[in-house]
């Protein structure tokens, strides 16, 4: 535990050089399908749900942790039903872009897929990571149960009073409500779309500096 906690002591992730949004536009759109509640956990398997900006950066790392099954990129938060991404991206439906992550306990603990979500960006931006800008690039963690609360809102007490940044955390700790499943597109998209931009000068980064520092957590 102490050492995953020096862990968040790392300067945080770079911002980026352009906005996420500007190239989720330029494809066609189709209704996010609704995934009530979480999967059928079992005695080993759990479901965690973060937000953290972009879903697209989110997920390439969340993708490399040994113990993590599968990483759904989707919505949640929000008041609109089935929303598309162009509606998200709006501002105006609540809901915010997260991923959904199915893990192995036996693997990897909860405790640890916090370490990494505090890794993955900074969490003393208020709505916006970077040039991605909005309430739908909010920093939020979205709980399943009493004991995920009661982690998440530990391990944000400890980071504001250890001075881990120089700002507040401003990540927003909420129960989990409803997980919207994004568009196929959004799916898997640093692996199937390295050679793009954003994914070269924005998740690339983040994804090596991930590396570096969860290289013992890492899928061989």
């Amino acid at each position: 535990m102490k050492k995953l906690f020096l862990f968040l002591t790392v300067v945080s992730l770079g911002s980026g050089f352009t906005s996420c949004a500007q190239k989720k536009t330029d494809y066609a759109e189709n209704k996010a399908k609704p995934e009530e509640g979480t999967i059928k956990n079992t005695a080993t398997m759990d479901t965690a749900t973060f937000g953290a900006g972009c879903f697209w950066c989110v997920e390439a790392q969340f993708q490399l942790l040994d113990g993590v099954i599968s990483v759904t990129s989707g919505f949640s938060g929000g008041t609109v039903k089935n929303p598309a991404y162009r509606e998200v991206c709006n501002g105006t439906t609540g809901h915010a872009e997260v991923c959904q992550v199915v893990y192995d306990t036996t693997k990897i603990s909860y405790d640890e897929l916090l370490a990494a979500f505090w890794q993955t960006h900074d969490p003393t931006q208020l709505n916006r990571q970077g040039n991605d800008v909005g309430t739908q690039y909010r920093s939020v963690i979205y709980y399943h149960n009493d004991k995920q609360k009661e982690l998440a809102e530990k391990y944000k007490k400890e980071l504001n009073a250890s001075g881990a940044w120089d700002k507040p955390v401003v990540t927003e700790i909420s129960p989990f409500t409803v997980f919207y499943k994004a568009e196929d597109y959004h799916q898997d998209y640093y692996n199937g779309n390295g050679d793009q931009p954003y994914c070269q000068y924005v998740i690339q980064p983040k994804v090596e500096k991930f590396r570096k520092v969860f290289k013992d957590k890492l899928k061989h």
